[in-house]
């Protein structure tokens, strides 16, 4: 994405709230993360939990992650919060007899979920994928939704979408799409994959242990499993047509926050984008001294930044 920033820059003067930190290194807590499993309808879900609060903060993953890509991020949180955070349909542990892994279906996966957890006050943040699915499930379900924030991604269908998806850092765009082509190329493969490709668009890659790696190669192990990763990217077409016909006013406070080394100034057009699209309060962020892997790379100032931004909502 690096090479990307320039080519997104305006001329005109931007305003960021820029969030600083030091690399970050492990920190000490005593806040314990408990990992569930729920059934909610026809679905199983996996999911990991921590803390305590009126407010529940719900983490979405991206790719190729799962839930676990929140776990240094989940104890800065749960003094004060209710922290789930669970995998996605079809990865990890979460099991589900539908192959639709359009974003509106997983905002509708989630909010089933989240109704068994008897939450009223409901904060979604997705990072990469679960961005995405963060915007359909404001859009779907905005009287239910306290605030959205949506880390180091670009939303299907609008701007600066057809400017990423064309570019040279957005190759897995296309590859992923392959069927049957990447299944056979990836499959057995997962571990050398996601390990290249996290290292990719990392400013820190040791930021993302090979344990990790490891870990995320397992959640995507199986034929549905692999399957299921890659159909998040088949279904951007849908994805795309559910973003441009969902517009209209839509009051729940908006977060939106890029990596300094990775979608960074990219964010402005996307903002000018939401609020054309009819999204009132729209906050823009910069994540310093990170890539695309903010929750590893640079986790306490993530728990911040969701911190104020909870801190500020009605």
């Amino acid at each position: 994405m690096r090479a990307l920033l320039a080519s997104l820059l305006l001329t005109t003067p931007y305003q960021a709230i820029v969030h600083a930190a030091p690399a970050d290194a492990p920190v000490a807590h005593s806040v314990s993360i408990a990992e569930h499993v729920a059934q909610v309808g026809d679905q199983r879900v996996r999911y990991l939990e921590s803390g305590t609060g009126d407010t529940l903060v719900l983490l979405v993953h991206g790719w190729p992650q799962t839930a676990d890509e929140w776990r240094r991020v989940m104890p800065l949180l749960g003094n004060g919060y209710r922290v789930v955070a669970p995998d996605l349909r079809g990865i990890g542990g979460s099991r589900s007899p539908s192959r639709d892994y359009s974003k509106a279906a997983l905002a509708r996966d989630l909010h089933a979920f989240v109704e068994t957890l008897g939450a009223r006050r409901v904060v979604v943040v997705g990072h990469d994928i679960g961005g995405m699915v963060a915007y359909a499930y404001a859009r779907l379900f905005p009287q239910q939704t306290t605030g959205v924030a949506i880390l180091d991604v670009p939303l299907p269908g609008l701007a600066p979408w057809n400017m990423v998806a064309a570019s040279p850092q957005a190759w897995h765009f296309d590859f992923n799409k392959q069927h049957p082509l990447a299944e056979t190329l990836i499959a057995g493969r997962q571990r050398l994959y996601y390990r290249y490709f996290i290292d990719q668009k990392a400013t820190n890659s040791k930021a993302v242990s090979d344990r990790e790696v490891e870990r995320y190669a397992r959640a995507y192990a199986s034929a549905d499993q692999l399957a299921a990763g890659l159909g998040l990217y088949r279904t951007f077409d849908q994805d795309a047509a559910f973003n441009i016909s969902h517009q209209g006013a839509m009051t729940v406070p908006m977060l939106l926050a890029g990596a300094d080394g990775s979608m960074g100034q990219g964010i402005r057009p996307m903002a000018e984008a939401l609020r054309a699209s009819g999204v009132r309060e729209v906050e823009p962020a910069i994540i310093e001294r990170s890539g695309h892997w903010v929750a590893e790379e640079q986790p306490t100032s993530i728990a911040r930044l969701i911190k104020q931004f909870v801190t500020r909502l009605p």
